[in-house]
């Protein structure tokens, strides 16, 4: 859902809008220190493990022969905040670039910002928030969970329509391509935010204060998290390893809609970066399309899509990719967390000093 391939894009619009995810970083990562405590870097991790697992799995939109996949930005933002909900994303997205060829790397900025700034900075605030401002209950979670999810993936949709717009793609008329994206988006929104409420109405009733202290920009404190973070734990084992073969094999629905848009499924890159990145690509993707990497008879990679080739299927499915990926993911989200938590511990000392 909504990785983009290198190809949709124009050099111009990648640059432009890693500068705009790395800006949007920054921002996260100053804003982040208020409220991180050594409790919430643990779940940074075990929920981004939980996120990159879930999105391993398609699910078939009926009557369409598309697919959906959770995306993940609002249920980071719920849990963790919008600020360490967009670090994890963001970090969640660059090992599915670099080591699942899972979306373009000149692309890896687009993705960034189209399924993370749209949930965790317009679509939480102004939309989760708001409804769960006089207090929380079941159906307060549930409408906002849904509506939040919904809204934040139709702009993130909206937003690959123009990115591609921007890039003079001109396979990809405007208002064809339009009203494509967004009818099969709304459709996977809603299950994002059933997937969404389901997760956060549980972990409401088992630890309220996980969602109530992130929503306020509060610190956990003594809070203990421990059983939730060993169930999501357990449960994210269980989807990469096992829930994780049973995906749809079902184009997703930006795939879906580009095939439907153009009569093409892929597009071929054109120019030195294309080739340069799509080379890095192949270096590092040691799990194209989380399959085992197979090699033809030249000792040629299967194509993946970061180069520009939509559509393409693993021909090997196993669960070792999603659980090594999930450790990656569980690893760098964590360390990521330490880290600013680290630097946020020295300054505070140099400041008393």
């Amino acid at each position: 859902m909504m990785h983009m391939a290198d190809a949709l894009i124009s050099p111009a619009v990648g640059v432009t809008m890693w500068a705009a995810a790395a800006g949007v970083g920054a921002y996260s990562i100053k804003k982040v220190q208020d409220n991180l405590d050594e409790k919430k870097i643990p779940l940074m991790g075990v929920m981004g493990a939980f996120v990159f697992a879930a999105q391993m799995i398609n699910f078939a939109i009926p009557a369409t022969g598309s697919s959906g996949h959770l995306g993940g930005g609002m249920l980071l933002a719920i849990l963790l905040g919008p600020y360490a909900g967009y670090l994890t994303l963001g970090a969640i997205l660059t090992i599915q670039a670099l080591f699942f060829a899972d979306g373009g790397l000149l692309a890896l900025g687009s993705n960034i910002f189209n399924l993370g700034f749209y949930t965790c900075f317009i679509a939480y605030p102004l939309i989760y928030k708001l409804i769960i401002r006089k207090g929380y209950s079941v159906r307060r979670l549930f409408t906002g969970a849904v509506l939040s999810a919904v809204i934040g993936l139709q702009l993130g949709s909206l937003s690959v329509v123009l990115q591609t717009v921007f890039s003079g793609k001109a396979e990809l008329p405007f208002d064809t391509f339009l009203m494509l994206m967004q009818p099969i988006h709304l459709a996977i929104g809603i299950v994002e935010g059933l997937v969404t409420f389901a997760v956060v109405s549980y972990i409401w009733r088992e630890r309220p204060e996980i969602i109530e202290k992130a929503a306020a920009g509060k610190k956990l404190g003594v809070v203990s998290i421990k059983k939730v973070i060993l169930i999501i734990a357990v449960i994210t084992l269980i989807t990469a390893g096992i829930l994780s073969g049973f995906a749809s094999t079902h184009p997703d629905g930006l795939e879906w809609s580009i095939f439907k848009a153009s009569g093409k499924e892929g597009f071929e890159a054109q120019g030195g970066i294309y080739q340069v990145l799509a080379a890095i690509q192949e270096k590092t993707a040691i799990f194209p399309d989380y399959s085992v990497k197979k090699q033809d008879g030249h000792g040629a990679t299967t194509a993946k899509q970061g180069s520009g080739q939509l559509n393409q299927k693993p021909e090997t499915e196993t669960g070792v990719p999603g659980l090594l990926g999930g450790i990656m993911i569980l690893l760098l989200a964590g360390l990521m967390g330490f880290v600013i938590y680290f630097i946020k511990k020295i300054k505070m000392t140099n400041k008393n000093l």
